[in-house]
């Protein structure tokens, strides 16, 4: 190969990583819509109610799931495993919402086990907050006990990426019980919450805003305490309200499922899940702070990764926290659950899994996810009790 030959190759291969580096970017900050439908739907059963499904690492699983086919225009909840092989597993097939399942040929496993408050039993207020960007719909759901308003203690849900807020209705009854009023909230790109101007999720930067506003209709409808639950995604979220927002000092503790502590070391995990060399990874992460780049993005501002980093930001946390996160996540990797755990186990406290996957603890082991949360609100100190933040050397 000549010279003009080999430098030619050479611009080629930089051109092609760097229109990768732009499109894993853009995939980065792009909701999802179309979901992989990863399953083969083998066999189904109603009158017996079982459902056979080709074998893979969800599917195995202890705990009852939620079973989506017809992209999303189908779901099933399933239960126990009733029988396994080495290709499939048959499942109990506790009852379709919609859909025709026997017709369905693939399907992708769920978390998010209920669509509506009727699932729990729960009566809901549909309400709207009004974010900066529009009003946002949510679900206020009192807690257990005599119709009397909705308390003086709240929960504020908030979901995680690619999913609504029915993905917390999981945690209603646990809070419901104790005493906790819950609001699920919607935000900005969501699919049901008014969109940003460009579309793009800022992986917390600017939806802390709309949790913010849900704050603050929290506090003008009676709230005196307030925790905030986040799952996944509305992990960065929540944190990213707790130190910037000035309506933080109303919140009075957090919990957090399987969530996003610092994004670099969950790009750089599905990078290399995707088999993006690394250093277009590195590059892809880069762009979304470069300002030259947003247009390339889609973004309307850049996105800097590092003050998304609570790990190092970890001393700027004032209240406490119980985190619940599974080692083999499969998505959000626990490594900064555990890292920030250990730089802040004055008010971190951790309820780590060992096989439950990414955002499906609940799923798996109902009562030792319930009882957990259960265990934390009931050593949650009274406002003016609480611990003072630890300050790192």
């Amino acid at each position: 190969m000549g010279i003009g030959a080999a430098l030619g190759a050479g611009v080629a291969v930089l051109a092609a990583g760097a229109a990768l580096a732009v499109s894993t970017a853009r995939a980065i900050v792009t909701p999802p819509r179309d979901r992989v439908e990863d399953i083969v739907v083998l066999a189904v059963d109603r009158l017996a109610g079982e459902v056979r499904l080709s074998r893979t690492r969800d599917t195995v699983l202890a705990g009852r799931y939620s079973l989506w086919f017809d992209r999303d225009r189908g779901h099933a909840r399933v239960g126990r495993v009733l029988h396994e092989d080495s290709a499939s597993v048959t499942r109990v097939l506790e009852s379709v919402q919609r859909g025709a399942l026997e017709a369905a040929r693939t399907a992708r496993w769920g978390g998010w086990y209920h669509l509506v408050p009727g699932d729990i039993g729960a009566v809901e207020r549909e309400v709207s907050i009004r974010t900066p960007i529009g009003d946002a719909p949510a679900w206020l759901i009192p807690a257990d006990g005599p119709p009397d308003g909705h308390g003086t203690d709240w929960v504020i849900q908030v979901h995680g990426r690619g999913v609504t807020r029915a993905e917390g209705l999981r945690a209603v009854p646990v809070f419901s019980s104790a005493g906790w009023t819950s609001l699920l909230i919607s935000y900005r790109n969501d699919g049901e919450a008014p969109a940003s101007a460009d579309g793009r999720y800022a992986l917390g930067s600017t939806e802390w805003l709309d949790l913010e506003a849900a704050v603050a209709f929290a506090r003008d409808h009676g709230a005196r305490r307030i925790v905030i639950m986040g799952w996944s995604m509305g992990g960065a979220i929540t944190l990213q309200f707790l130190v910037r927002s000035p309506l933080a000092a109303l919140v009075h503790g957090v919990v957090l499922d399987s969530p996003v502590i610092e994004w670099a070391t969950v790009l750089r995990f599905h990078a290399a899940l995707a088999g993006i060399p690394r250093p277009v990874g590195e590059v892809a992460m880069a762009l979304l702070g470069v300002s030259a780049a947003v247009p390339l993005i889609g973004s309307a501002e850049p996105i800097d990764l590092r003050q998304l980093d609570l790990v190092a930001r970890a001393d700027e946390l004032r209240v406490p926290m119980l985190v619940l996160h599974s080692d083999d996540d499969g998505f959000v990797p626990i490594d900064a659950t555990l890292a920030l755990a250990e730089a802040r186990p004055d008010i971190v406290t951790v309820e780590r899994f060992t096989v439950a996957r990414h955002a499906r603890l609940w799923n798996f082991d109902p009562d030792r996810w319930e009882g957990a949360i259960r265990s934390w609100l009931t050593r949650l100190e009274a406002p003016t009790g609480r611990t003072a933040p630890r300050r790192r050397r």
